[in-house]
């Protein structure tokens, strides 16, 4: 079994900044591709930014030049740095790893979610 867990989320004040967390671990052999996701109340979910297992990187046109992602290979670990942040920001934050297991199964797994609430 593969898990993720989240940390980092809380409450902000308009203009802050925070640093969510997601670790993974268990029966992992590899992961390529990870990514953040925010839902907002009374929204859909969307894709908030991605990174590859190479450093690539891919952003939400909301979120440029704001929130940085980043990736720590040997603690199978991706950050999701949030500066200058707006009250629009407020949802829950879920990441997503695609994992290979030690079985060689390729599957995506996800993070329970940590709510960021940015006050105004």
């Amino acid at each position: 079994q593969v898990q993720l867990v989240e940390s980092g989320g809380g409450l902000v004040q308009a203009g802050g900044s925070l640093r969510l967390s997601c670790a993974a671990s268990g029966s992992i052999f590899s992961i390529n591709a990870m990514g953040w996701y925010r839902q907002a109340p009374g929204q859909q979910r969307e894709l908030v930014a991605t990174i590859t297992n190479g450093g690539s990187t891919n952003y939400a046109d909301s979120v440029k030049g704001r929130f940085t992602i980043s990736r720590d290979n040997a603690k199978n670990t991706v950050y999701l740095q949030m500066d200058s942040l707006k009250s629009e920001d407020t949802a829950v934050y879920c990441c997503k790893a695609e994992v290979v297991t030690t079985t060689f199964m390729a599957m995506d797994y996800w993070g329970k979610g940590t709510l960021v609430t940015v006050s105004s």
